[in-house]
């Protein structure tokens, strides 16, 4: 953990046995404001700094606006922020993998009915693996990220938690993280509210200091997801019928990757009620829409998981979830042989493909336990 500019760091606190002259770390630099106050104040204390920023996607085909993440205009501000604090700058091309592993993915996921999250697919992928390979060939001592994610080292284990800021929380998306990755990982920001981030960007002089968050997925910079997955995937709009919960025909869809669980626009069909979309069959092309209580679930499936800690052991009493990156702490119970979640309470609009990510509150704040991918719900 960092500290604002009135304080000093030493690499005891990244967990290092060495001066900050002698460690040299690598700043994963998206020419954002937050990596780049982390890269301004390491360098400040007198580490070996180098910015690495990644190069995700042909910049030339996205329809650019403020707000997005990861377009070319950020190279650019990652190399003039480099620049300024006089470290070095490298641009990895992960462009084939970037696809490969995050973007045919998401258009898959969707044609299944499913809600994917890409940006912990980009975590687990290309950041958290390959830029984390990155780091270690150029024998950096660590990784460090400008995520709003708090980690405390605990008996020599590195352990995440939720930030102070909790507007600003980061710690849904990361938990792919594994434990080597995360002894290796520092997120610096963890104490920090944004506005205070913001300052110390003003006080480093850094141009970026004002520049909008990042608001959509990188690729898709004006939220139209259809027409993203329409390149991708041209049989994606074909068309299919829009049923009720009993399987009456109630209208038609031009495509299921149109529809997520819990929409309310868009579904174009008139009732005496608010009509919610409750299921997508992809297998059969439909959209079951239904009453809003219809949403209602109270236990999920989940698979593909990661744990940051001893699943035995923390797990043998009720924990906390989150089902979608802004939602609220769910109280539930984890069945670790069943891989299965129950809430304490109903949830509304839980999706498949979406992330179950486990937590529980200690003396040190609130910890991330790890986190699967929903298969199926109840």
């Amino acid at each position: 953990m960092l500290s604002p500019l009135n304080s000093k760091i030493n690499s005891n606190l990244l967990g290092i046995d060495k001066a900050p002259q002698d460690t040299k770390v690598v700043v994963a630099m998206s020419g954002g404001v937050d990596s780049s106050v982390v890269a301004g104040l390491m360098k400040r204390e007198g580490y070996q700094v180098i910015g690495i920023t990644l190069q995700l996607y042909d910049y030339s085909q996205i329809n650019k606006r403020p707000g997005t993440c990861c377009a070319g205009q950020d190279i650019y501000d990652a190399k003039r922020v480099s620049e300024k604090l006089d470290i070095d700058h490298y641009v990895l091309n992960f462009e084939n993998k970037f696809k490969n592993e995050v973007i045919e993915k998401f258009a898959d996921s969707y044609l299944k009915g499913e809600t994917p999250i890409p940006c912990v697919s980009c975590n687990q992928t290309v950041k958290f693996r390959d830029l984390f390979d990155s780091a270690k060939n150029l024998n950096a001592d660590a990784l460090i990220t400008g995520h709003y994610v708090k980690k405390i080292i605990d008996n020599g284990i590195g352990k995440m938690y939720q930030p102070k800021d909790l507007n600003r929380d980061q710690t849904y998306f990361l938990f792919t993280t594994t434990q080597d990755q995360l002894d290796y990982l520092h997120f610096p920001l963890g104490d920090l509210p944004k506005d205070e981030t913001r300052n110390i960007a003003k006080k480093l002089d850094l141009a970026v200091a004002s520049k909008p968050d990042s608001q959509d997925i990188c690729f898709v910079p004006n939220g139209d997801y259809a027409s993203v997955i329409a390149k991708l995937r041209p049989e994606a709009h074909q068309p299919g019928n829009i049923i009720d919960t009993s399987g009456n025909i109630l209208g038609k869809h031009e495509g299921v990757i149109n529809f997520t669980i819990g929409q309310r626009k868009g579904i174009k069909i008139s009732g005496d009620i608010p009509y919610y979309v409750i299921k997508i069959n992809a297998k059969k092309n439909e959209v079951v829409i239904g009453k809003k209580e219809q949403l209602e679930i109270n236990k999920i499936l989940i698979d593909n998981i990661n744990y940051i800690s001893n699943p035995l052991f923390d797990f043998n009493e009720n924990i906390f979830v989150k089902v979608r990156s802004t939602g609220r702490l769910i109280e539930a119970k984890f069945d670790y042989d069943k891989k299965q979640v129950t809430f304490l309470k109903g949830e509304l609009g839980v999706s498949p493909g979406q992330a179950c990510v486990f937590y529980k509150p200690d003396l040190m704040g609130v910890r991330v336990l790890g986190g699967g991918w929903i298969k199926a719900t109840e």
